[in-house]
């Protein structure tokens, strides 16, 4: 009690707005670490190619986006796993495996099904985070199932869960500039500077969408998260 009386006579004193406080609380009260005998009941996957080369391309936008995740609920993925570079987090209460496969992508389904297999984790708790070319940069998607959409990353995931009723937030990542232009030769081709500050933006609200999936609201999620760019 006395440490919080402190804390407002100092935020009172610096001009600090106390509902900035009474969030960062929250927040830390929602996503403290949970116990590790707490089962893991979710799997987060960010899509891309490992390697410096990939860092900033298109096809990459999966793993950028795991990048703020680390860095908002303070969990590295640093353990090498299921052929992926994991970690885990509590996220909405929920024990939380993140994972970027390094498998390639076009094989990123062995990983996430070698997870979701030793965890027992049904696919409607996997979250895939990865690139659309089908949207502008600045837009995102959020769907509980479906398709492809010609990801192939997606592909693998359902070609080895054998479902495609899946969560998964999409990033875009622009249209080809013409039809000829190779679509492998555009999605590993690197953001603009322009194009990157605006595809970072998005995933602070893609950690909003993912806190909702996970406590199972889909609608509030596209709600938060779906926009064009």
């Amino acid at each position: 009690m006395c440490i919080m009386l402190y804390i407002v006579k100092f935020v009172t004193r610096k001009g600090i707005d106390m509902a900035d406080i009474f969030d960062i609380f929250k927040r830390l009260e929602q996503n403290k670490t949970a116990p590790s005998t707490t089962p893991i009941t979710h799997l987060l996957v960010g899509l891309g190619n490992p390697g410096k080369q990939y860092a900033l391309t298109r096809h990459n936008a999966g793993f950028l986006c795991m990048d703020t995740v680390c860095e908002r609920y303070h969990c590295p993925t640093d353990r090498s796993k299921f052929n992926a570079l994991v970690g885990e987090a509590t996220i909405a209460g929920a024990r939380v495996l993140l994972m970027r496969p390094q498998t390639y992508m076009n094989a990123s389904g062995e990983a996430v099904a070698a997870a979701a297999k030793f965890y027992k984790i049904e696919p409607a708790h996997i979250i895939v985070c990865s690139d659309d070319v089908s949207l502008d940069v600045g837009g995102m998607r959020v769907r509980g199932k479906g398709s492809d959409g010609g990801q192939r990353g997606l592909r693998s995931i359902i070609d080895e869960l054998g479902t495609d009723a899946f969560p998964r937030i999409r990033f875009g990542v622009g249209k080809k500039p013409h039809p000829d232009y190779d679509m492998k030769d555009w999605v590993l081709s690197t953001f603009a500077p322009s194009e990157l500050e605006k595809l970072r933006s998005l995933f602070p609200i893609a950690c909003e969408g993912i806190e909702r999936l996970i406590k199972d609201d889909l609608d509030g999620a596209m709600q938060v998260c779906n926009r064009k760019g």
